[in-house]
C-alpha cells in the first residue's frame, strides 16, 4: 500500500509538469517570465534528501507519522504534512518540487528549481560531518543544476532564468544547536560567541555569492529560531520561561544571529549590483506564536504534537531514534510543534505566509512575492 501512494504522489507531480510543458516537445520552452525556486538549507526546508544519503535516523523523518495528514506516507520532510518551501511553490505557482537527490528527478524539472535542503546540514562543513549535505555542498549541487540548464536553454535564456528566480535559505540553527544537544550539562562550543556566529554568517554569504556569480539576483532567508525554547533543549534543561529560555545557551547565539545578519544582506546590497534581499525573523515569528498561540489559531504552542517527556520533548517521534514509545496528539493541527523541533503543517504554512507576503516586524525589506515579482 506504501508503494501504491508513493506512485500516485509522482503520477499527480508527473501530470503537473505535463501540463505545464506539453507544448514543447523537442526543447524546453519556458512560460513567459517563468522563475524558478531553489532551496538550500536543513531540516525545516528538506523534502526528504537524507532518504538518499548514508545517515543516521535522526537526521531522517521517511518513517511514520511523519507525512501523515497531507502526503499520507512518509516523504523524507519533517513534518506530519507540508513544510515551508511547498507552500511557497504553491504562492508562485509552481508544481510540486522533489528533493535534488531523489532519482525520479529529470533535468527539465530544473526550469522550476530544485530543493537542495539536508536535515542536519549547517552553514559550517563541521557540522553533521559525513551525515549530511552542507551548505558548501549544496552551493556545488546548484552549479551542477545551473551548467545543466545552460546546456538545454543556451546561455541567454538560462541566464535570464537564473536572474528572475528566487533563492531561499534556513540555515544556522544546527550550527548553533548541535554543540547543546551533544552535551547538555557541559557545553564547549568550538569558537567564541561572536566568532562563532561570525563564522556562520560569514560562510552564508560566500555561498549567496556563489550563486550570484551563477546568475541568481534574489534571496530571501530564514533567520534562526529560539533554539533554546524548542521543546527538545526545554526538557534537557528542565524548562524554563519562554522569557528565560531565550537568554539561554544555543538562544544567545541565534539572538547573535538575528542581529549581524541584516548587517552582512545590507553590506551585500550595496556591493553585488542587482542583488535584492527579503529577511523573514522566524526568531521573534516563533516566540509570538509560543506565546499567544490562539491568536493564530492553536491550542498548543509549547508541547509538541508527537513525543514523550516534558514538552514532548525527547525527540522519540515515529519510535525509531532509540526510543521506542512515543506520544501522538489527537488533533495536529492545533500544535505548533509536530517533534521536539519542526513545526506541523499548519505552523508552517503560518511561516511561509510571513515570508510570502509578510511585512514591517517580521519580513523585511521586500517580501517573496514581491522577489517573485520584480522584473530583472
Amino acid at each position: 500500500m506504501g508503494s501504491l501512494r508513493v506512485l500516485m504522489y509522482f503520477m499527480f507531480f508527473d501530470v503537473i509538469v505535463f501540463v505545464q510543458m506539453t507544448h514543447c516537445q523537442s526543447k524546453i520552452c519556458l512560460p513567459e517570465k517563468q522563475a524558478a525556486l531553489f532551496i538550500f538549507g536543513d531540516s525545516l526546508f528538506d523534502f526528504g534528501n537524507n532518504n538518499y544519503i548514508n545517515t543516521t535516523t535522526f537526521l531522517q523523518a521517511n518513517f511514520d507519522p511523519y507525512g501523515e495528514t497531507f502526503f499520507k506516507y512518509p516523504t523524507g520532510r519533517f513534518s506530519d504534512g507540508r513544510v515551508i518551501p511547498d507552500f511557497i511553490a504553491e504562492y508562485a505557482k509552481l508544481p510540486l518540487l522533489l528533493p535534488y537527490l531523489h532519482p525520479a528527478t529529470f533535468e527539465d524539472y530544473y526550469v522550476y528549481g530544485a530543493n537542495f535542503a539536508s536535515a542536519g546540514a549547517g552553514a559550517l562543513v563541521e557540522t553533521g560531518l559525513g551525515a549530511v549535505i552542507n551548505l558548501k555542498t549544496q552551493a556545488s549541487y546548484f552549479k551542477q543544476v545551473s551548467q545543466k540548464l545552460r546546456q538545454k536553454l543556451g546561455d541567454e535564456e538560462a541566464k535570464a532564468l537564473l536572474a528572475r528566480s528566487v533563492y531561499i535559505f534556513d540555515v544556522g540553527g544546527n550550527d548553533y544547536g548541535s554543540p547543546f544537544l551533544a552535551n547538555s550539562s557541559s557545553v564547549i562550543l568550538p569558537y567564541p560567541q561572536q566568532q562563532f556566529v561570525d563564522f556562520v554568517i560569514g560562510n552564508i554569504s560566500s555561498v549567496i555569492r556563489e550563486i550570484y556569480d551563477e546568475g541568481g539576483r534574489k534571496f530571501g532567508l530564514f533567520n534562526v529560531g529560539p533554539l533554546s525554547c524548542f521543546p527538545i533543549l526545554r526538557m534537557l534543561k528542565n524548562g524554563s520561561s519562554l522569557d528565560a529560555c531565550q537568554e539561554e545557551g544555543a538562544s544567545a547565539l541565534a539572538r547573535l544571529h538575528r542581529r549581524d545578519l541584516p548587517i552582512m544582506l545590507q553590506n551585500l546590497e550595496k556591493q553585488l549590483e542587482g542583488f535584492k534581499y527579503s529577511l523573514t525573523d522566524y526568531y521573534n515569528a516563533l516566540i509570538e506564536v509560543m506565546e499567544d498561540p490562539s491568536k493564530y489559531g492553536f491550542e498548543e504552542g509549547e508541547v509538541a504534537c508527537c513525543g514523550g517527556g516534558p514538552y514532548r520533548g525527547d525527540y522519540s517521534c515515529g519510535g525509531k531514534r532509540g526510543i521506542e514509545d512515543y506520544e501522538l496528539c489527537e488533533n495536529v493541527n492545533e500544535h505548533v510543534f509536530f517533534d521536539s523541533i519542526h513545526p506541523t503543517e499548519t505552523a508552517a504554512q503560518h511561516f511561509a505566509n510571513l515570508m510570502w507576503t509578510g511585512t514591517g516586524n517580521f519580513t523585511h525589506p521586500y517580501n517573496l512575492k514581491q522577489l517573485f515579482e520584480f522584473h530583472v
